[in-house]
């Protein structure tokens, strides 16, 4: 069985998580999946479209076509599948225009219309796809355990404690929100460090920043060198639509992790087991000093959020969940 997916770059971390990760596992299953980057140009596009009558299905990743684009991949595909790990239909966070864009949400509805069916990275966006469709599958973004090491024991306390946060530069710009809260754990652990694991670097009044450009071939490790992970999004739609990579990847770290309870990490979550739940200021600091003096019930809750890694989110259970999607 042969498939095609076209994406918006095989670089792309939503390539590199949600496809490229399981090209291996759908190989040893009978499956080939090639990935292409979906070209520019109007006569690229049209030649890329023309190569789907060779597969037995193609998978459209995250991309709002236009009408005659649609049109054209539609005629040619076999079977088609759309994937999307975001609230595509609207527009980000930090967007001026606001979240509502009539185009967004024409394409989005579009391509859920004539799609045989459509892969969601989280219930909110298959919520919003079953609106158009009733073929939805919910496929979480998932990570390797393989991939990453753990830390042997965790033996900081209090102030040498090591905060981490990874993302995009987009997604800091949630973090850069919530100062108030970074400053007031630096106000109550002096010495406490937050390294920031990006291409970008804010600096905070009272939290030293120890910046980590980020590299594919060494995330993992430095993740490992910390001790706990923290996750903030906005409180808001396009922020519920978010599928929680960075949360996946503590827990393949064996961190414990401290996030707000929005969209997928409230779900990711057990308060007590796997990490803390955090809304208000004083939520946080409360949070990250019981962890930051508690260095057993770290090492507990990074054991339990891999285990629940393992069993829920890793490549080998999204393959699994492929497999059906493809009729594998």
């Amino acid at each position: 069985m042969r498939w095609l997916a076209f994406v918006e770059s095989t670089d792309h971390v939503c390539c590199r998580y949600r496809l490229r990760a399981f090209q291996p596992l759908l190989a040893d299953n009978g499956v080939s999946l090639d990935i292409l980057p979906i070209p520019d140009s109007f006569f690229g596009r049209w030649g890329a479209w023309h190569k789907a009558r060779d597969y037995d299905g193609v998978i459209l990743q995250r991309k709002l076509l236009s009408y005659f684009d649609l049109g054209l991949l539609r005629r040619y595909s076999k079977r088609l599948v759309f994937d999307f790990d975001d609230a595509v239909w609207l527009r980000d966070s930090y967007s001026d225009k606001g979240f509502i864009s009539s185009k967004r949400s024409r394409r989005f509805q579009s391509i859920a219309k004539v799609a045989d069916a459509l892969v969601a990275g989280n219930r909110f966006l298959a919520e919003e796809a079953g609106k158009f469709n009733k073929s939805v599958h919910i496929i979480p973004t998932c990570v390797d355990p393989a991939l990453y090491p753990t830390q042997a024991e965790q033996t900081r306390t209090g102030a040498d404690v090591r905060l981490v946060w990874l993302g995009s530069s987009s997604t800091l710009q949630g973090l850069e929100q919530n100062r108030v809260m970074l400053d007031a754990l630096g106000r109550e652990l002096p010495g406490l460090t937050l390294r920031i694991i990006c291409d970008r670097f804010p600096k905070f009044d009272h939290l030293p920043m120890i910046p980590v450009p980020w590299n594919e071939a060494t995330e993992a490790a430095e993740l490992a060198s910390c001790d706990i992970g923290i996750g903030y999004v906005p409180d808001d739609p396009w922020s519920r639509g978010k599928c929680g990579l960075k949360l996946l990847q503590y827990y393949a770290a064996g961190l414990a992790v401290v996030a707000n309870p929005v969209g997928v990490q409230a779900d990711m979550i057990t308060p007590g087991i796997t990490g803390e739940l955090a809304t208000t200021v004083d939520d946080w600091v409360q949070a990250v000093v019981k962890l930051a003096n508690d260095p057993q019930r770290r090492k507990k809750y990074g054991t339990e959020g891999r285990a629940q890694l393992e069993q829920n989110y890793s490549v080998a259970h999204g393959a699994g969940l492929w497999r059906q999607v493809v009729g594998a």
